[in-house]
C-alpha cells in the first residue's frame, strides 16, 4: 500500500470517527485530503474501494439513510470501533512487565516500551519501570542474528547463514528450518533442522557470521510435535566442571582479575602469572578479550583458542 493511500484511509477513519452526524459522500470529499483532486467518477470509485478495504480489516462504517436527505450519510460509531476495556490480573501484568524488560536490548524495545506506557495510561499496573532500583529480569540479545532468527521462527520460514563450528576456524553456509530460539547459560541458540546434514542441530548465535537470509515462503517450516528445545541445546542437570586457567597479567593492571584468582605469582618481565578458576571457556574468553593487551591466556588450549577467536572477530 502506498504512503498516499495509507494517509487517505487514515484521514477517512479520523473524519468518520470525529463527526457528530453522518456525512454525505460530497462532504467527505471536501473534508478528507486526497479526494478533492479527482473528478466525480474517479472519486466515487476511490471512495467505494476505500470503504470496502476498511470494512475488510474490521473497521465498521455505518450507512445512515435520512428520509429528509437525498444521499446517505456515513460515520463510524466509537462503540463499535474501539477495543473493549483491557483488564489484567496482577500476575498477567507482571508477566508483561518482565517481557518488556527481556526485550530492552532487542529490536522490539521501542514497541514494548510503548505498549507498557499505554497499559499504564489505561490504569493497568505493570511491573516497575526500568531505573527505579527494583530487581530486573534482563536477557542479553545483542547477537546480530537474533532478530532475523526470531522472525524466521515466528513466520516458520527457512533461513540460510554462514556458521563457524565449535573449535574450528572454517565458516560454512548452512540452510536450516528454524524450530525455536532458546537461551542457555547466558548464550542464545537456534534449534533447527539442518538441511545440509539432514538432521536436527543446535546453532549458537554468536558463531553465525554475516546476515541471516530468509529462503522461500512463510509457513514452510513444520515444527515437530512435542519438541523439547531445551533438550536440543543440551541443558545438563549438573553444573560444568570447575577448571583453572593460567593467565599472564600485566603488572599494575587488572586488579579485579587478581582478586578473583586462586593464586598470583610475581614475575620479573613486567608480567605476573595468575591461576583463575572458570567453568565455561566462552565466558572466560569474553572477559579476557575485554581486558585487551593487559592479559594473555596461557592454558588450557580451548580457553586460549576461544580468546583468539574473539579477538579475530573484533578485528574483522
Amino acid at each position: 500500500m502506498s504512503r498516499r493511500k495509507t494517509e487517505r484511509l487514515l484521514n477517512l477513519v479520523i473524519c468518520l470517527l470525529a463527526t457528530r452526524r453522518p456525512l454525505s459522500a460530497e462532504q467527505i470529499r471536501q473534508a478528507v485530503p486526497g479526494y478533492d483532486r479527482d473528478g466525480d467518477e474517479a472519486f466515487q470509485r476511490m471512495f467505494e474501494r476505500d470503504k470496502n478495504e476498511l470494512r475488510e480489516i474490521g473497521i465498521p462504517i455505518d450507512v445512515v439513510r435520512d428520509p429528509w436527505e437525498d444521499e446517505p450519510g456515513y460515520r463510524i460509531e466509537r462503540e463499535s470501533y474501539e477495543l473493549p476495556e483491557i483488564t489484567l490480573e496482577p500476575d498477567e501484568a507482571a508477566v508483561l512487565g518482565l517481557a518488556a524488560q527481556v526485550w530492552q536490548r532487542a529490536s522490539l524495545a521501542e514497541a514494548a516500551s510503548g505498549a507498557l506506557l499505554k497499559l499504564r495510561a489505561g490504569g493497568v499496573a505493570t511491573d516497575q519501570p526500568v531505573g527505579t532500583g527494583a530487581l530486573e529480569l534482563r536477557v542479553d540479545t545483542r547477537d546480530p542474528a537474533f532478530p532475523a532468527l526470531w522472525d524466521a521462527v515466528r513466520d516458520r520460514r527457512v533461513v540460510r547463514f554462514d556458521y563457524r563450528a565449535s573449535g574450528s576456524e572454517n565458516v560454512r553456509a548452512r540452510t536450516v528450518e528454524p524450530w525455536g530460539v532458546v537461551s542457555r547459560r547466558g548464550r542464545w541458540y537456534l534449534a533447527a533442522y539442518d538441511r545440509d546434514r539432514n538432521a536436527p542441530r543446535a546453532f549458537r548465535l554468536s558463531r553465525i557470521s554475516g546476515q541471516v537470509t530468509a529462503v522461500g515462503r512463510p509457513g514452510a517450516v513444520e515444527v515437530p510435535e512435542g519438541l523439547d528445545l531445551r533438550a536440543m541445546v543440551g541443558f545438563p542437570d549438573e553444573p560444568l566442571e570447575a577448571r583453572v586457567a593460567v593467565v599472564r597479567v600485566r603488572q599494575g593492571a587488572c586488579e579485579g582479575l587478581r582478586q578473583l584468582s586462586s593464586a598470583v605469582r610475581t614475575g620479573t618481565d613486567g608480567w605476573d602469572e595468575a591461576e583463575l578458576p572458570f567453568s565455561d571457556p566462552e565466558r572466560l574468553a569474553g572477559w579476557m578479550a575485554s581486558l585487551g593487551a593487559d592479559v594473555e591466556v596461557v592454558e588450557p588450549p580451548d580457553a586460549r583458542e576461544a580468546v583468539i577467536r574473539r579477538l579475530k572477530g573484533a578485528m574483522a
